[in-house]
């Protein structure tokens, strides 16, 4: 359904701003929300908020949810989708980061996509020191992973079309990997994803991320959702790695000892094809299923 043409009385995009004690920045935010399209709909989701956020979104005339306990980035985003009225949704965050202004444009890009994120490649993006060796190589895993090129893996400023991602929703966590999900899904699963380059802002208040914690978690993120939609591009490289690893061990014992290590070698040949037949198994089920 084109959103310029909505069901009457409801509106043409819901613009979703997921909120954990973002006091500093959020107010800035909503305003800036305002001043774009009144016929959108801008809906907060207030994730148990304790230092006076609830309060400033209550002000705010905006629609708002509200979660009695902090739920996590990804469950507050998965609440605003499932309560949104637009066909058409926005994500962006409460903490003034991401340059609001350009959402309209965004939002354009769905008529022949189905996502469109803000990619912070721009002129000015602002993303600490500390974050971006492990956010460059998490990247380039979800590109060998996916077999495309992702210029930003998990931007919190995207559009996307609500019948797309209810396809994946049991499936996209409750935390802040919910982008990184969303993105990997879309890709592996061949639908029409758009990247915009936009600036990102230094953050108002106290960021959430928790550089180690999260990038090991991003990390196991990434495997997980590449196993589940396309298996063979992690067992077929193992069982690769095992064969290469029983020809090393084979050569060593051979040439550089008296006795041929047989046993090590028929165990981890052994052990490749078992990956391999796993990995063949795993995508039977995944074709099956319809997920690939």
């Amino acid at each position: 359904m084109n959103p310029a043409e909505p069901n009457v009385g409801s509106p043409a995009v819901t613009i979703i701003v997921p909120a954990y004690n973002e006091v500093s920045g959020i107010r800035d935010v909503l305003e800036e929300l305002r001043r774009l399209d009144p016929n959108w709909e801008v809906l907060v989701v207030d994730d148990g908020s304790t230092d006076g956020t609830g309060a400033i979104v209550a002000e705010s005339g905006f629609r708002v949810i509200r979660h009695q306990v902090n739920r996590g980035y990804g469950a507050s985003l998965k609440s605003g989708i499932r309560a949104a009225r637009a066909p058409w949704i926005v994500i962006t965050d409460a903490d003034g980061t991401y340059p609001n202004e350009r959402i309209p444009e965004i939002v354009a890009g769905l008529e022949e996509h189905n996502m469109v994120v803000g990619a912070r490649t721009g002129e000015k993006v602002h993303i600490p020191l500390i974050r971006r060796p492990a956010k460059a190589a998490l990247n380039a895993l979800a590109n060998y992973l996916s077999e495309t090129t992702i210029p930003d893996l998990n931007s919190g400023l995207r559009a996307f079309r609500k019948e797309d991602v209810l396809r994946f929703l049991d499936i996209l966590p409750s935390g802040f990997s919910f982008t990184t999900t969303i993105t990997l899904a879309m890709h592996v699963n061949d639908l029409f994803v758009r990247y915009v380059p936009i600036d990102y802002h230094a953050r108002k208040g106290q960021s959430k991320i928790r550089p180690i914690q999260d990038t090991l978690n991003f990390l196991a993120l990434i495997v997980r959702t590449v196993l589940y939609f396309r298996p063979l591009k992690i067992f077929l490289p193992l069982s690769g790695f095992l064969l290469v690893l029983a020809l090393a061990v084979f050569l060593y014992s051979w040439l550089l000892t008296p006795k041929i290590m047989d046993a090590s070698v028929s165990i981890i040949v052994m052990s490749a094809f078992q990956m391999a037949a796993i990995g063949l198994l795993a995508d039977l089920i995944d074709k099956r299923a319809g997920k690939g």
